[in-house]
């Protein structure tokens, strides 16, 4: 069988935490020898709907190979006001009804912190590496879709 394709889907609203994150997704992707491709988006809560976006345009282009999974990253920084918490309860729901809706492979690496410093903590390859576990997530989770043969043949 094929080698995994996948798709990071990053919001870089924190350029710094967004780097972090996406140098660890994708050093665990090449480790496993899986290929991908990058997609990026203002924010946290954009995401959903550019994995939704990915998804509806295989009914327009076949030409485009799918996606064997998804890895979400990026970051929300509580602030002054309730924002915070919309963008975290909304793009983790969206993010999970998506997932269930089309059968996807999908690893969280959302970052929902206090501040910039507990971000790069969590984001950081030397560190908690948050990047690397959503990728590994996602590839554990193509597993599952595989063995229960929800892969076309």
């Amino acid at each position: 069988m094929d080698k995994p394709h996948m798709m990071i889907v990053e919001a870089r609203y924190y350029e710094d935490v967004g780097e972090e994150l996406f140098q660890g997704a994708v050093k665990e992707i090449e480790r496993s020898g899986c290929t991908y491709e990058v997609i990026r988006v203002p924010g946290a809560f954009e995401i959903p709907a550019a994995i939704q976006f990915s998804v509806r345009s295989l009914d327009f282009y076949a030409g485009r190979r799918r996606p064997d999974g998804y890895v979400a990253l990026g970051c929300v920084i509580r602030g002054e006001t309730t924002h915070y918490d919309y963008v975290c309860q909304e793009s983790a729901r969206k993010l999970q009804d998506v997932a269930c809706a089309h059968t996807l492979a999908v690893g969280y690496g959302i970052l929902t912190c206090e501040n910039h410093e507990q971000a790069l903590a969590r984001a950081r390859r030397d560190q908690k590496n948050k990047g690397g576990e959503a990728a590994a997530a996602c590839l554990q989770m193509i597993d599952v879709k595989r063995q229960l043969r929800l892969f076309p043949r």
